[in-house]
């Protein structure tokens, strides 16, 4: 409504109105094929041919006296008459009512009508909008394991006919691109929750979702209405190197992690933060040239993972035993040019295999260990 009185308080004004211009008219005939307005100080208006026929339907219930908003599309016709469009139009205040919409940061209701790969389809006034999965809610977020497409796409499939309430989260008229976030309309409320929240604290709950890239955890203090959901990336999880997060964690698992960012709405866990850094003083119990027992974990193109096994005493290459406590578990890495290529580093290791390895160089805070 406020962008139409927008447009009539134009029209009050005596100027000539341009190609592309909204106005405001009032019926003042029917035909069968044409609706007639008048455009006040102005000439009388048509709409008429295929401007009528896309939007007859429409017009069917007006009467004569009824107000219309209609775009000019010619100024004068053959027949003299100014030609309009109703659609366009419709369009043109649909694309404003929006833009208003996203300044008011308004919460909107939709209808989901398709999905495809990338998220679910519906529209607003007519105009088609897309909801980005990474947009949606942590709730109504597809946990698949693997990222499996056809698995997502089943769980897509299920908000068909369901009704979300999203907000504008970026439009373009020109593109004809609106975008919509379902997330966006909770995050003033988590934002103001994290503000009972800070960098080091240590939190506890519950394992909500385990994906190949990490886990999410949700946790709650007792100030807050509700539950926040945080990351604990695979990085995260242990000291050690996780190909599968689910070895680490399981879905409904009980765990206590740090919080290592806040960003916005968004926050950063780390289990690993509460372990001992096995890396932590591994100078003093292995040194360069000492042989070590290891197990072939993993190969890439950068050569093979090797997990050193635990050892109650190391064998240096002079023969001289270090004793000690066990030692614990941490990475090496044959690099491939001390094997030669691929096809020589899977001949000569299995993975799960263990070797005997001598030390080439330790950096403890980098957290790397190169054998051979």
């Amino acid at each position: 409504m406020d962008i139409m009185e927008n447009v009539s308080e134009k029209n009050n004004f005596l100027k000539l109105p341009r190609v592309g211009d909204i106005v405001e008219g009032r019926i003042i005939n029917k035909g069968k094929s044409a609706i007639f307005l008048d455009l006040g100080n102005f000439k009388t208006g048509i709409i008429y041919g295929k401007e009528y026929q896309e939007v007859k339907g429409n017009l069917k219930n007006l009467k004569i006296g009824d107000g219309l908003f209609v775009k000019i599309i010619d100024l004068e016709n053959e027949e003299g008459y100014v030609e309009l469009s109703v659609g366009q139009a419709g369009k043109e205040l649909a694309w404003e009512n929006l833009k208003q919409k996203k300044e008011k940061e308004e919460i909107l209701k939709v209808r989901i009508q398709k999905v495809n790969k990338g998220g679910l389809l519906t529209e607003i006034s007519g105009i088609p909008a897309f909801l980005p999965v990474s947009q949606l809610s942590p709730e109504h977020y597809p946990r698949v394991e693997g990222g499996d497409f056809l698995k997502i796409l089943r769980e897509l499939q299920k908000f068909i006919g369901k009704e979300l309430e999203v907000k504008i989260f970026d439009l373009s008229q020109k593109e004809e691109k609106l975008i919509l976030s379902e997330k966006a309309k909770e995050t003033k409320k988590i934002k103001e929750m994290l503000e009972n929240y800070k960098v080091g604290d240590i939190v506890e709950g519950e394992i909500t979702a385990v994906l190949d890239f990490g886990a999410f955890m949700k946790f709650q203090k007792e100030a807050c209405p509700k539950p926040i959901e945080g990351l604990i990336h695979i990085s995260e999880l242990d000291w050690q190197l996780i190909e599968d997060p689910s070895e680490v964690v399981k879905v409904g698992e009980k765990v206590k992690a740090k919080i290592i960012d806040i960003s916005d709405d968004k926050v950063s866990l780390s289990l690993k933060a509460l372990k001992k850094d096995p890396w932590k003083g591994i100078e003093k119990k292995y040194k360069k040239g000492d042989i070590v027992r290891g197990k072939i974990t993993k190969f890439n193109p950068f050569g093979a993972f090797v997990q050193i096994t635990p050892y109650s005493e190391t064998k240096s290459l002079t023969g001289r035993l270090a004793k000690g406590e066990d030692r614990p578990k941490i990475q090496g890495l044959v690099h491939i040019s001390e094997i030669g290529t691929k096809s020589k580093m899977a001949e000569k290791f299995k993975i799960g295999e263990e070797y005997d390895f001598q030390i080439l160089s330790i950096n403890p805070a980098e957290h790397r260990m190169s054998l051979k």
